[in-house]
């Protein structure tokens, strides 16, 4: 069970997918398990990851509620669907935080896919829409 690593890309869209159809990890109303994920979660997910991003802007407007909302906050790995691989106890166990003197590109790269994500859904934006403005003048219909 889990998400796999929710700071890459593939933890993500698995977290996408797996909130398709949900609006909560756990249960029918925000509870710590949701605390649990969002917390494992650097930054908002790309518009791409429609249903993951809904779910953090709506777990992110409880903020100021984390502490009181139901439930038993447990390790990251209980939460997600079965059959992902739980990486959350292997990444702790290699977990460095010794000074990086040659500088790492990690923080650029992911700074750069984020952007790559996000052109591409303004593309497939521009291309939907785009097209079906280009029927409507075609048809004269506004």
């Amino acid at each position: 069970m889990g998400f796999g690593d929710l700071k890459t890309p593939g933890g993500l869209k698995v977290l996408n997918d797996f909130l398709a159809d949900k609006s909560y990890i756990e249960g029918w109303v925000p509870s710590q398990a949701d605390v649990a994920v969002f917390d494992a979660i650097s930054s908002a997910p790309s518009t791409v990851l429609c249903h993951a991003l809904r779910w953090y802007n709506h777990i992110k407007s409880f903020q100021n509620q984390k502490g009181s909302l139901p439930g038993v906050k447990k390790p990251l790995g209980h939460y997600g669907p079965a059959g992902v691989e739980d990486k959350t106890a292997a990444d702790s166990k290699d977990d460095d935080d010794d000074m990086d003197l040659f500088g790492s590109d990690e923080e650029e790269d992911a700074e750069a896919e984020k952007l790559k994500e996000e052109r591409i859904a303004a593309s497939q934006w521009t291309a939907c829409f785009g097209a079906m403005a280009s029927r409507s003048c075609r048809s004269g219909v506004w």
